[in-house]
Formats: C-alpha cells, structure tokens, sequence
C-alpha cells in the first residue's frame, strides 16, 4: 500500500481541525432495558496536506467526538495538494465503497457529498469532482477516500521513487538519453 511511508507524526505545531462525519447511536437490550451508547466518526486535518481518520464510541456524544478526535491524530497521513486540487486521477476500494476523485480547474468547488467532502475539505483539496459508487456507509467512504488520497504522488515523489531530478521529468531529452 502506497499510504503507509506517508505516516506523519503528531507534533504541537500542526494545527489540525476536526469535522464530524457522522454520529450512530447504538442500542443494547439487556434483562434491565435498552442501553444506549453513541459512536462517532471525526476526521481531522490541518487543510494543508495532512488528513486523519478516527472512531469514538461512548456513552456520550461529546465524550465520543472526543475520543474520536484523539484517535484520528494517532493516524494522520500526508497528501499531495497541487493549487488546491489532487495531482492525478485516483480511485480505491474498501469495503463496499468505491470513490472516483480526479482533479478539476480553479473555480470549480469541491463536488463531493457526505462523508468524501469532509475528508476533501479537511486535506485542504478547494478544486475536485469526485464520486462514490457502491456503499453510501460513511465508515468506509472515509477510508476508501483516505486511502484513494494516500495513494496519490506528486512529480516531486515520482522522482524521488526514480532517483532522478524533477527536470529530467518534464524534458524529452531524457527520453533519448535513456535509449
């Protein structure tokens, strides 16, 4: 998975924002009634670049944000962000979701519903068309689009992986020097 070397530390001068996806409240019937519990799904990101999922689950709603929040900054990741939009054209699976992201021009907004625009907003993406297909369950919209984002790559990571300059990239006599 192309994801995993992008991992980021947590450290205090990131500063992250975090935006509820979605809030479940949970039934348990026991012999002395029904228990509630409430789960929340909390994304957090510094609108930058770095994007962080979390599940909280608690008796409270504001006690399961709350843990939420904290478990998504234990799972931040790094993204491309090219002029506000997504380097290249991605699509990824999990679970029973399937999102479709590709980069759209300066202007455009975020097209995007539900759960892919919180997780859009929050890397910092201003210009996207993007599209799910198959499960609307936000649980795994989140991680199919999270996963769809770290498996983006810039012209700068792309080199990087090569072991060539950026220039030798965009130049078509790198071509021919290779034949």
């Amino acid at each position: 998975m192309a994801g995993l070397n992008n991992r980021v530390k947590i450290t205090n001068d990131i500063e992250l924002k975090d935006r509820l996806v979605a809030i479940n409240r949970v039934t348990k019937v026991t012999k002395g009634g029904r228990t509630f519990s409430f789960s929340a799904i909390v994304v957090v990101g510094n609108e930058e670049g770095i994007i962080g999922w979390g599940l909280g689950k608690a008796g409270e709603v504001t006690a399961a944000i709350a843990k939420g929040v904290e478990s998504a900054k234990k799972n931040l990741t790094r993204v491309p962000v090219l002029k506000g939009t997504v380097p290249h054209e991605q699509s990824a699976k999990f679970g029973g979701a399937e999102v479709f992201i590709k980069p759209a021009s300066h202007g455009t907004g975020v097209v995007a519903g539900g759960a892919m625009r919180a997780v859009l907003e929050s890397v910092g993406v201003t210009d996207v068309l993007a599209k799910s297909k198959g499960s609307s369950n936000p649980h795994n919209l989140v991680k199919a689009t999270i996963l769809a984002l770290s498996e983006m790559r810039d012209a700068r990571m792309v080199a990087q992986n090569r072991g060539v300059s950026i220039c030798l990239l965009y130049t078509s006599d790198a071509a021919d020097d290779k034949a």
